[in-house]
Order: structure tokens, then C-alpha cells, then sequence
């Protein structure tokens, strides 16, 4: 065992699980009051039922054996008999290695919760994450991250997880999306719950990407350095991108404008952390925006589908973007490991046709594993609430918890609405 690498990427694991209670925050407060409680719920639950599945099945599935280059197989059931202290490359234990990878089965599926709060069945998501686990995100672990895997094979790089993690849960939000159609007030702008939420959800989301991408160098080395650096750079450009792009075409910076850019940069970065200069982070963190803010404002009101936390519009296409300049940005002075250098660092254009290929390949895959999944799943469990329980807000209708308790809950306060805008009268009456 090496003892500084193991202590890494245990450190590094524990950054990474830290991300998915701050994407709760995330969505949390960018959310209406009616949902916070659901939203950050189906978001937290994750930890617990992504943790127990990999254990059961999910670390086999992802990295035991191989079945066609596509999945592994399972032989030993909740990890039983199995070496967690066996060695691995760069002086791993397995246990090691094994939880580091736990914490992006995590948080991938939570990314894709943003997309259809305020409308879908507890019940539904439940079914859904666990059954996408099994036919989606393991399949995709293994073919970019085992070592044989297809897509690995063919050539593919993706450092931390532009494939894997980003564009999987994109696809995956805006299909859900298009099934479960759109909010009763789909249009209207609705108001945020809590906006430091929002900068608290970022600000955690950040420092775990450090687990995220630098630890996916998988030992404390110069190529994690690199991950680090890139990261910081590609998240600052991402930040103030997005902040100038509001304040031309808007006319003033937004709080909410600049944790979207941030989390782009974050993003955007993910497949290329390791394998690009800082000069390459720069750019990436502004092609990643420039995609995704024209998506968010230009495509996705022409396309009418409800991604509500716009999952798609920031993971999706600023993983996309990233999964493919990592083909122009990759250079071996960085990172040796690569395949080719990337088309600006004299390879040609071999990387940028590879990646552009893996980047279809994961689209096309994970498109038909969903379309498929929820027209199945749908039959047996209704996916969406009832157009009331929609009204009254899912904290209420899914949980029977409100947010906060000032007011006891939305149905008393509509209700009476009369008699409690006379009570704030007179209250406000007696603070003059």
C-alpha cells in the first residue's frame, strides 16, 4: 500500500461525497418555496440507495470481469470475499479505489433530480435510479473507465468523467424532461427560495470537484497538480463568463448568472482535468459557457421541453463541449498516458474524431436506455402527480413537511389568505 497516495484519494472520496449535499442546497434554493423539502430530498436520499447498490452489485458490474466491452459481471454478491485490501496500480487498497468510484454513483444520478422537480412521483424516481443504476451508469463506467471497456478501446480519454458523469445525467434530465412535459406555470419566472443557498450549494460543489478531478489522477502526483490547477482556472473563466454575457445582454450581473457559469466551468473542465495546460482550461471554461448560455436562452425555449433547474443546459452541454475540445486541448506534455496529442498540440485531427465519436456514442446510448426505461417503468408506477398535488407544491403532497414553519403550510395560508393578509397588515401597522 502507498500511504500518501491511499490517504489521497480517501480525502479526495470524502470531497467528492461532500458535492451531492451541496448540489441539495443547489437546487434547494433555486427552487419555489412549494418544493425545497422534495427537491432536497430526492437529491440527499441518493447517498443512501446509490452506496447500498454498489456494494451489491455496482463495483462488479462496473469494473469485474467483462461481457463484450459493455459490463462486468457479478460474482461476489455485497462485495463478499472479496480482497478490499488488495494492491491495486499506484499502491491502492481496492477498498479504496472501490469507494472513490462509490462517491460518482452518487452524485451523477442526483445531477439529473434538477431537471424535473415540482412534478415527478417519489415513488417513480426511486424505481427509476435504481433500475438506470444497473442498465446505464455501470454500463458507462465500464466502457470509458475499465480497462476493458469499449470505449477505452477505442481510444477515448475522459480524465474525471465528461462522458461518465455530465453528458450521461444531461441526456438522462432531458429526456425525463420531454416525458414527464411541462410545469403548470412553465414560463412564468418563479421565485427562488434562497439565493445564499444557491452560493452555499456552489461554493461546496467547487471545493468537492477537487476530489473530483484531482483525485482522479488516482495518486498524489504532478498530473493531480495539474487536475487542480486546471480546475481552479476553467471554474474562475466559467464565472466571470457567464457574469459578462449577463451584463451585456441583461444589463447587470446576476447571483444566479454567476454560480450557473461557475458550475459550467466546473463542468466543462471534468474530461480534460488532467490531460490540458492552463492556457487550455481558460478555454474550455469559455467555450463551455458560450454553449451552454445559448442553449439556456436561445435553444431551449424553441424546443419547449421543461428542464426546470436546466440539468441539461449546464451538464449536459458543457460536458458535451468539454468531452470534444478535449481533442483539440490535450497535450502529452501534461499527461504522457494520452493516446494522441490534441489537433492545437500537433496530433491532428485522430483525439478530436475519437472524442467526437465517444461523445455521440454516450448520447446515442444513454437516449435509448431511457426512452426505454421510463416507457417500461411508467406502465407500472405513475410518474407524474396529480395536477392539485402539483398546485399545493410536493413538500406538502409527497412529504407532509414544509420548508419552514412560519407559516404552518401553503394550503392554511390559501385557504385564508384574507385573514392573514389582515394579520401582516396590522403587524406591519404596529412596526411604523
Amino acid at each position: 500500500m502507498n500511504t500518501a497516495n491511499t490517504a489521497f484519494i480517501l480525502i479526495a472520496s470524502i470531497l467528492v461525497l461532500f458535492m451531492t449535499p451541496g448540489l441539495a442546497f443547489f437546487y434547494g434554493g433555486l427552487v419555489s418555496r412549494r418544493n425545497v423539502v422534495n427537491t432536497m430530498l430526492s437529491v440527499f436520499f441518493i447517498c443512501g440507495i446509490a452506496i447500498l447498490m454498489w456494494v451489491a452489485v455496482g463495483y462488479e458490474l462496473s469494473f469485474h470481469s467483462d461481457i463484450g466491452g459493455f459490463i462486468g459481471t457479478v460474482q461476489h454478491f455485497f462485495l463478499a470475499q472479496v480482497k478490499l485490501d488488495k494492491t491495486l496500480a499506484n499502491g491502492l487498497p481496492t477498498g479504496v479505489y472501490l469507494l472513490f468510484q462509490m462517491m460518482f454513483a452518487i452524485i451523477t444520478p442526483a445531477l439529473f433530480v434538477g431537471a424535473v422537480v415540482g412534478r415527478i412521483r417519489f415513488k417513480f424516481l426511486l424505481w427509476f435510479i435504481i433500475l438506470w443504476s444497473i442498465l446505464v451508469y455501470y454500463p458507462m463506467v465500464h466502457m470509458v473507465w475499465s480497462a476493458n471497456g469499449l470505449l477505452a478501446n477505442l481510444g477515448i480519454i475522459d480524465f474525471a468523467g465528461g462522458t461518465v458523469v455530465h453528458i450521461n445525467a444531461g441526456i438522462t434530465a432531458f429526456v425525463l424532461s420531454a416525458f414527464l412535459g411541462r410545469r403548470h406555470n412553465y414560463g412564468q419566472a418563479i421565485q427562488h427560495y434562497n439565493l445564499p443557498w444557491v452560493l452555499l450549494g456552489t461554493t461546496i460543489l467547487w471545493i468537492g470537484w477537487y476530489g473530483f478531478n484531482a483525485g482522479s489522477a488516482l495518486a498524489i502526483n504532478s498530473v493531480a497538480l495539474q487536475a487542480a490547477l486546471t480546475t481552479t482556472v476553467a471554474t474562475a473563466t466559467g464565472m466571470i463568463a457567464w457574469m459578462t454575457v449577463d451584463i451585456f445582454m441583461l444589463g447587470r450581473p446576476t447571483l444566479v448568472g454567476v454560480c450557473t457559469g461557475t458550475l459550467c466551468g466546473l463542468v466543462g473542465i471534468t474530461p480534460a482535468a488532467g490531460y490540458v495546460t492552463l492556457t487550455g482550461a481558460f478555454w474550455i471554461g469559455i467555450l463551455a459557457v458560450a454553449a451552454s448560455y445559448t442553449f439556456i436562452t436561445v435553444l431551449k425555449p424553441r424546443i419547449g421541453v421543461d428542464d426546470a433547474l436546466d440539468a441539461f443546459g449546464c451538464h449536459g452541454v458543457s460536458g458535451i463541449m468539454g468531452s470534444i475540445v478535449t481533442g483539440l486541448f490535450a497535450t502529452k506534455s501534461v499527461n504522457a498516458k494520452i493516446p494522441e496529442n490534441g489537433l492545437f498540440y500537433g496530433g491532428g485531427f485522430k483525439l478530436l474524431g475519437m472524442q467526437l465519436l465517444g461523445t455521440v456514442l454516450t448520447i446515442i446510448f444513454v437516449a435509448v436506455m431511457c426512452v426505454v426505461l421510463i416507457s417500461l417503468l411508467r406502465l407500472v408506477v405513475p410518474m407524474r402527480v396529480a395536477a392539485a398535488e402539483e398546485d399545493l407544491g410536493l413538500d406538502q403532497g409527497e412529504h407532509g413537511e414544509s420548508v419552514d414553519y412560519l407559516v404552518k403550510n401553503d394550503r392554511d395560508f390559501r385557504n385564508y389568505r384574507a385573514e392573514f393578509k389582515g394579520q401582516m397588515a396590522r403587524l406591519q401597522h404596529h412596526h411604523k
